[in-house]
């Protein structure tokens, strides 16, 4: 993100003060950042925020300086490109809570964060979910639940379709060794009660949580460390209007010793990327606390350093 367009944002919300939201303020500092799709649905009231929230006009300048280091540049346009990723890393480190960037993985899509959260059990793992879960893990979930990759445990809702915190606890109390629960529910918009209470549950009952903030991060504070998850999974298609394609996957530092291994691994995962030797096994790059590392380079490119277990 080019530095004059996170100064541009900072500075619209820190105008708005710190006091209670108003509609003036609003009005005056925030709807200006985003005049482009204003003027594009200026006889049109859109709702869909939720969905895919609407772009900032920074958004193009964005994409086009990413560009422009590709045309620039080629193959050196990597390292560009490398520390762009730390540094959204570190933002989303620092939305969440969490507390370093190298707890954050992007990935393209939540689903695929699910994937190698799932791809980590060697045997058949116990999964409860609620049946509330978006699409995007609950396809991934049922479908791994048919070809017996996973024995799955769906919490159903109440009959005013809210979930009961008690009826995932005892779903989990019944055997799990994986708890996938959202912190909002995208179809009612519950707020999932007591998620510490879950997450305390499963932890005694040896199981690991993975929290899906996709309808919850920058809605309101959401907090990974304070919550105590494993795991959690989100994007920037909707509140964070950073369009499709832009996800996570946090891992709790606990589990950035190397002991959690996934199946769900690839070329940055190893030690000097460019350098394209093929040690058997696979000698991967070790944790370096957030700090970007740029591998050996060809050509002028540099590698990201993401956690070697999980990306």
């Amino acid at each position: 993100m080019p530095s004059q367009t996170i100064e541009r944002v900072e500075s619209a919300v820190v105008a708005l003060g710190g006091g209670p939201l108003t509609a003036e303020g609003i009005a005056r500092h925030i709807t200006p950042l985003f005049s482009r799709v204003r003027a594009a649905f200026a006889d049109r009231i859109y709702l869909a925020n939720h969905s895919l929230g609407r772009p900032l006009d920074a958004t193009e300048d964005d994409v086009r300086e990413g560009l422009a280091a590709w045309y620039a540049h080629m193959g050196g346009a990597w390292q560009a490109w490398s520390a762009e990723m730390t540094a959204y890393r570190a933002r989303l480190a620092e939305l969440m809570h969490a507390p370093r960037p190298d707890c954050v993985v992007p990935k393209t899509s939540a689903g695929q964060g699910l994937r190698a959260i799932l791809n980590t059990y060697d045997t058949t793992p116990r999964v409860v979910a609620t049946r509330g879960e978006f699409d995007s893990l609950d396809v991934i979930l049922r479908e791994y639940a048919r070809r017996g990759r996973i024995d799955l445990t769906l919490v159903e809702p109440r009959a005013d379709g809210r979930f009961s915190s008690e009826e995932v606890i005892a779903a989990i109390a019944g055997g799990a060794d994986l708890a996938v629960v959202s912190q909002v529910i995208f179809n009612t918009g519950q707020s999932l009660p007591d998620l510490g209470a879950i997450v305390r549950a499963a932890h005694g009952a040896g199981a690991r949580v993975l929290l899906d903030v996709y309808h919850s991060l920058g809605v309101f504070p959401v907090d990974v460390m304070g919550l105590d998850v494993d795991f959690a999974v989100g994007g920037s298609y909707k509140y964070l209007r950073g369009g499709p394609g832009a996800c996570f996957l946090y891992v709790a530092p606990r589990h950035l010793d190397g002991r959690l291994r996934t199946l769900d691994t690839g070329w940055f995962a190893k030690l000097d990327p460019f350098a394209y030797r093929r040690p058997d096994p696979p000698q991967r790059a070790p944790l370096q606390h957030g700090r970007r590392r740029l591998a050996r380079s060809y050509s002028g490119c540099g590698a990201q350093e993401l956690p070697a277990q999980l990306s």
